[in-house]
């Protein structure tokens, strides 16, 4: 193989593009299209709990910028949940808690359920696992995890892979032969992670190497 490959993780710092999160730059597929449609019926839900989770990549953040967007909310990234944020949502309705794992202060995110609970507001976590499944040292808390309405993004199927593909290469100012797209789709792995590092390693021949992306490169990218 006439490049090196790198860590997925380089190539996601190395690689800093536009991301905006605009109604049109979501692309809807079955393996999202009911967490959309369940967003965007709001307030309507069963419960004032929602968990979504899936996969690295797998538009978690985007999702919820649209929710932000259309219905308002305030956001904090799990790990910096802190006592002044709790003050903070007393204004605020839709209170949104991304990537949520067992590393957070469990008192506080306790305390947040309390406070969504008491006030009748609505709690939004992503996670990669359904929170149901982390395991939280707070007996309370791991009971009133019970309490959200999970969501799932599924895995991606040929529909979105390729929309993917096309809309993150053409961010670039790549332009990909639509019958290579087909011939990805077959044969890469039903994974965000795998479609982006795909997507980034193609970004780094492009601009690296100066080569015309054929089915040769493709190939080599898919380790075939």
């Amino acid at each position: 193989m006439g490049f090196k490959m790198r860590d997925l993780n380089q190539e996601i710092i190395k690689f800093e593009y536009d991301k905006n999160f605009k109604y049109e730059d979501f692309y809807i597929s079955k393996s999202n299209q009911h967490v959309y449609n369940l967003l965007n019926s709001w307030p309507n839900w069963e419960k004032n709990f929602l968990n979504i989770y899936g996969e690295k990549f797998s538009g978690k953040t985007h999702l919820v910028n649209i929710f932000i967007k259309k219905f308002k909310a305030i956001k904090i990234e799990a790990s910096k949940l802190n006592n002044d944020f709790l003050k903070k949502i007393k204004i605020h309705q839709n209170i949104i808690l991304e990537n949520l794992t067992k590393k957070i202060d469990e008192r506080l995110f306790y305390s947040l359920i309390n406070i969504i609970d008491q006030d009748n507001k609505y709690l939004i976590a992503t996670t990669s696992h359904p929170i149901v499944k982390i395991d939280f040292k707070l007996d309370d808390l791991r009971s009133r995890t019970k309490n959200f309405l999970l969501q799932s993004i599924e895995k991606p199927d040929d529909e979105l892979i390729f929309a993917l593909i096309l809309k993150n290469l053409s961010d670039r100012q790549i332009s990909l032969d639509k019958k290579l797209i087909n011939y990805t789709i077959k044969r890469i792995k039903r994974s965000y992670s795998k479609i982006f590092d795909f997507i980034y390693k193609i970004d780094e021949i492009s601009l690296k190497k100066k080569k015309s992306i054929d089915l040769k490169l493709i190939k080599d990218v898919l380790g075939e």
